[in-house]
């Protein structure tokens, strides 16, 4: 996630940083026929060394670039990218947290021959492709002996909180984001106020212009989208902060929530803490898994 992108302070940032030479139109390798141009592979070198990165600097940047089109192709092609507004909100918080505005860490960025729109393709990468990881293998079953091999080492089956979640989606067709945005928020916002419960969520929506309902049905708290864990947990009443995703303004209702220590419940542990074990490793053995089929499967001719 975003967090491994922060740099060991902003020292390399600074206008000593020198812009490479960018060659934006030769192509240094082609993706499923999508190119990837020297100049992309020079912004991630730059990166590379913002990064604190040693080696070969050159094939690092080509294969990172290789490895990151797979990655945004397979998401484009499941539908699961994060939101413009969530890029930005994360760009935001990253230029926060190293104490620049959003405008002083752009001219950094631009500085140091990166440019913030190669860096905020990176983050949307970034963000996007463990949801797609998790899609795919976070909900796999624990087989028998995996279970009884956790029970044992923990002694005990541990305790974690059960929702059962309804999304709340006030959709804004993306012709009219810019347009209708702001009106819709204020919409959602207001209505959560005036949320009846779960058992009357379809008539409280017929009382709204292009509101949908999904039922999320049963889910364990270590199973929560970060994106959403948050708001979940620090809900007030039956309803979460609304927030803005590509596909308009949401919400979940919280039907209900109870501490169980079943079997299921269980299991929801043990895969997330064995999750967080691979993130602190900085190796994912699903996320290698994944790329690695795209690979074998992809057409990829470097120049």
């Amino acid at each position: 996630m975003l967090g491994t992108v922060a740099f060991a302070g902003v020292t390399g940032f600074g206008p000593a940083s020198v812009r490479p030479a960018l060659a934006a139109t030769d192509v240094a390798a082609v993706v499923n026929k999508v190119a990837i141009t020297s100049g992309d592979v020079a912004r991630r070198m730059a990166f590379l060394k913002l990064r604190h990165e040693t080696g070969n600097l050159q094939q690092k940047a080509k294969e990172e670039m290789i490895d990151e089109q797979l990655k945004r192709q397979e998401i484009a092609r499941v539908g699961m990218s994060v939101s413009t507004d969530e890029v930005d909100a994360a760009f935001a918080r990253f230029s926060n947290s190293n104490k620049l505005s959003v405008q002083q860490m752009t001219q950094i960025l631009d500085r140091a021959g990166v440019g913030a729109e190669h860096f905020k393709n990176y983050i949307a990468v970034q963000m996007s492709w463990p949801r797609l990881v998790n899609a795919r293998y976070g909900k796999n079953k624990m087989t028998n002996q995996e279970m009884v091999t956790k029970m044992l080492e923990s002694k005990q089956k541990p305790v974690t909180t059960e929702y059962y979640l309804k999304q709340v989606i006030f959709v804004v067709p993306t012709a009219k984001r810019n347009a209708i945005m702001g009106k819709r928020q204020a919409e959602a916002e207001a209505s959560r106020g005036k949320f009846p419960g779960c058992d009357q969520a379809m008539d409280f929506a017929r009382n709204y212009l292009d509101v949908s309902i999904r039922d999320l049905g049963r889910v364990m708290k270590p199973e929560l989208p970060p994106d959403w864990a948050p708001l979940i947990e620090n809900a007030k009443g039956n309803t979460t902060g609304t927030r803005v995703t590509d596909r308009g303004v949401e919400y979940l209702a919280i039907c209900n929530q109870r501490q169980v220590s079943d079997d299921l419940a269980a299991e929801a542990v043990f895969r997330a803490e064995d999750i967080g074990k691979a993130q602190q490793s900085k190796s994912d053995p699903n996320s290698d898994k994944y790329l690695a089929e795209l690979k074998s499967k992809a057409q990829i001719i470097e120049h």
